[in-house]
């Protein structure tokens, strides 16, 4: 092994851990779009429950249903069947059919919030005693 092989190694090697770094970062960047989108749209979804409850005077939450039916189409009348063959007949029944009846504001806010919680840079560990 010569000179240039050693020296061309570890250079590919910390290049290597660089773009894992890069791509770290760039992953987080996509995680906390997604997340500021998802609590974005909770947020309007949440006035325009909020609105179309007081031109009712009846308290009126969106459906999850309702709003991936609205999104998708035909699509999402596929879904069902799609489920039960495919994976479990159970998983739709109780466990889809429940999902689908939350607010759509609750499940855009919640599900924002925790990618916006997991898209978050480390924090650093100032003071914490390594050695014992």
């Amino acid at each position: 092994m010569g000179a240039g092989e050693g020296t061309h190694a570890a250079c590919t090697d910390h290049d290597g851990r660089a773009l894992a770094a890069e791509m770290g970062e760039g992953l987080r960047f996509l995680v906390r779009m997604l997340g500021y989108l998802l609590v974005a749209g909770g947020f309007i979804v949440l006035l325009t429950d909020g609105a179309r409850s007081i031109a009712n005077s009846a308290l009126r939450f969106t459906p999850l249903g309702e709003t991936a039916l609205t999104l998708f189409g035909e699509r999402f009348r596929l879904l069902q069947p799609a489920v039960e063959r495919n994976l479990h007949p159970v998983l739709w029944d109780p466990v889809l059919v429940h999902m689908l009846q939350v607010p759509t504001a609750t499940a855009g806010l919640l599900l924002g919030f925790l990618l916006l919680w997991l898209g978050a840079a480390p924090k650093p560990q100032i003071g914490i005693v390594t050695r014992r």
